[in-house]
């Protein structure tokens, strides 16, 4: 039997489902690790996961989203607490989305029994065609199993500048951001919901005008989609940033929350590691950043 599509409820999300860039950023390896660097890399996502379990947030809107490969015991703890859980599905660190485990994703979220499966796609529509639709295939083979089980689509929507976009605005990143990229977007997700791939959650990259996220949200609930939710990710930007994104979102009907990671985690898991902070200050202070942008969410609602 399909289920419904969408989520309507407020969603916080604190990610930490990074892996390559984790990985190299905060400890200079290149995978594949020996046993003993995998268990300082999963003990670090402890700290992470202590902090979100400190976070005054309630319950049914906090979740977490973390890999299984280093977090299978925070995610099994997790599940047991009933807290919301979203395992990501995509190979790490590519530009053409393919499943971590293959063939056998669904096996392996079957066993992980997450709320959320989480595809993170890298899709520019006026990118490479045929890789375009080498991934949007894929895609649609796990939003349609998704659409079976009990578990939802999380997707995370990354539209990276083209050189030929980026040749439009004098290489302009920023430029790029506010000026191409929301126009990108809305047709990054009609092209993919018209090749079937239909997401529970959008997941996306921070917008500066509220009209850009009114037509993302248009473009999201089109045809059928009016209970899909939206979430703002935080692209391990500055704290000023990640505000002025969450607060520009949260005004706009469709935009349930967000998914901040690395402005919250990555300092004080640096700072945990360099044997600058206690776990216990590090948590907090990953939780204070962590309610803060659940603050400032709500204040823009």
């Amino acid at each position: 039997m399909m289920r419904m599509t969408g989520y309507t409820k407020k969603l916080a999300i604190l990610p930490f489902d990074h892996r390559a860039s984790y990985i190299s950023g905060l400890f200079g390896w290149k995978e594949p690790l020996n046993v003993e660097q995998a268990l300082k890399v999963a003990e670090s996502k402890r700290v992470i996961y202590e902090g979100f379990k400190k976070a005054r947030i309630p319950k049914e809107e906090a979740g977490i989203l973390v890999d299984e490969q280093y977090g299978v015991g925070i995610l099994r703890e997790a599940v047991q607490q009933g807290t919301i859980t979203a395992v990501p599905v995509e190979k790490s660190g590519q530009d053409e989305f393919d499943f971590v485990y293959g063939d056998d994703f669904a096996h392996h979220i079957e066993a992980m029994q997450p709320t959320f499966a989480k595809a993170l796609v890298r899709y520019n529509p006026e990118g490479d065609r045929m890789l375009n639709q080498r991934q949007t295939q894929r895609l649609k083979r796990l939003s349609d199993y998704l659409h079976q089980s009990q578990h939802l689509f999380l997707f995370e929507l990354l539209v990276p500048a083209e050189f030929h976009q980026l040749e439009l605005v004098d290489q302009n990143k920023d430029a790029y951001d506010s000026q191409l990229r929301p126009r990108l977007m809305v047709r990054a997700i009609e092209e993919l919901r018209q090749a079937g791939v239909e997401p529970d959650v959008w997941k996306i990259e921070g917008l500066n005008q509220r009209a850009d996220c009114e037509n993302i949200v248009e473009a999201a609930h089109r045809n059928g989609g009016q209970n899909v939710g939206l979430i703002v990710l935080g692209r391990g930007a500055s704290q000023e940033r990640v505000i002025h994104w969450l607060q520009t979102a949260a005004s706009v009907p469709g935009f349930i929350g967000f998914a901040v990671g690395r402005t919250s985690f990555w300092n004080a898991v640096a700072d945990f590691e360099a044997k600058r902070l206690s776990l216990d200050a590090a948590a907090t202070q990953i939780a204070q950043h962590f309610e803060e942008w659940n603050r400032c969410f709500e204040a823009g609602r």
